[in-house]
């Protein structure tokens, strides 16, 4: 079956930087719309980036100028580069591909990775 699995999560101090890795199997990745979403205790799960096939990115406004999104097609991951790091970044970071053909939308996820970011 599909995996995402991510990786890079962790306990950093306030203004400093994590990168997230997930890393992609069983999909055809070049072909999935890629994305990372987080949840906060006791929040709903929300959009922090996405990145198409073709490259597009987009992004929510309170990572903007702090965070990128990028993807290695040939090795099958996506990756988030996180500076500037805020206490209100703290959450679990999901790993998300989605494909849309038509009216039909599929949509994998990853386990989650844990950040925190405390004094």
């Amino acid at each position: 079956q599909v995996q995402l699995v991510e990786s890079g999560g962790g306990l950093v101090q306030p203004g400093g930087s994590l990168r997230l890795s997930c890393a992609a199997s069983r999909i055809i990745f070049t072909r999935y719309t890629m994305g990372w979403y987080r949840q906060a205790p006791g929040k709903q799960r929300e959009l922090v980036a996405t990145i198409t096939s073709g490259g597009t990115t987009n992004y929510v406004d309170s990572v903007k100028g702090r965070f990128t999104i990028s993807r290695d097609n040939a090795k099958n991951t996506l990756y988030l580069q996180m500076n500037s790091l805020k206490p209100a970044d703290t959450a679990v970071y999901y790993c998300n591909a989605e494909l849309e053909v038509g009216a039909l939308k599929t949509n994998y996820w990853g386990q989650g990775t844990q950040v925190t970011v405390s004094s």
